[in-house]
């Protein structure tokens, strides 16, 4: 797959990346090399193989699934950078 320099210029705009036209070329470049080596592997045949959480065999630790209130409010407002009324303060993004 190519991108051309308009979806690259698209892309940065979604992820509010400010990139310079001169580097767009370069870019693409780039952005379609990596997507290229995605599509080789989407052509790797995987059927029978089980998924894996680690190179290494290894059991997940299980725990028991149990509602609690999340633990001390107090403790977990202490980590914010602001907060108002037991809730986080975060700038506004859709207006």
């Amino acid at each position: 797959m190519s991108l051309d320099k308009a979806t690259v210029r698209n892309v940065a705009t979604l992820a509010r990346i400010k990139v310079p036209d001169s580097d767009l070329d370069h870019l693409a470049k780039e952005l379609s090399g990596v997507l290229g080596w995605i599509e080789q592997l989407n052509e790797v045949d995987v059927t029978g193989v089980a998924p894996m959480t680690s190179v290494a065999k290894m059991t997940l630790k299980m725990r028991a699934d149990e509602v609690t209130d999340g633990g001390d409010a107090e403790k977990v407002m202490r980590n914010a950078p602001e907060g108002a009324h037991g809730f986080f303060v975060v700038p506004k993004v859709v207006e």
